[in-house]
């Protein structure tokens, strides 16, 4: 049996990090979910659980409101995988500031969607 094609990680990985971690509309967030995850996707978070879309989505706006309307994440580089798992490294903080945290975005694809995604941050340099 031939194996799957591999699905395009940078696109998907970019349009996770643009479309639902840079998103500030719940509505399109919404869409976005939809489009890029599975129906009932689970996320990892260094503290958390989050199960669904819905819950993904409010994680993604309380950040986007804590850290003010400048706070942007920013990928590093092209993402890259390989046989259904993903992964996308990149920085956030203001827009035009310093950055405030680094991390990369792992994520588990099937059938050309988001299935898990654990969130990796690094330690604070220094």
């Amino acid at each position: 049996m031939p194996d799957a094609a591999e699905p395009d990680y940078d696109h998907l990985l970019r349009a996770n990090l643009n479309r639902v971690f840079n998103q500030r509309d719940g509505d399109a967030r919404a869409a976005a979910l939809a489009e890029l995850y599975v129906d009932a996707p689970v996320m990892y978070e260094p503290d958390a659980i989050v199960e669904g879309r819905a819950a993904i989505s409010a994680i993604a706006g309380a950040l986007l409101e804590r850290f003010g309307p400048d706070f942007v994440f920013t990928p590093d580089g092209p993402a890259v995988g390989h046989h259904g798992l993903g992964t996308l490294h990149w920085h956030a903080g203001p827009k035009d500031g310093p950055v405030a945290v680094t991390g990369a975005d792992v994520a588990q694809i099937t059938d050309g969607r988001i299935a898990r995604l654990w969130v990796l941050l690094n330690p604070p340099a220094g």
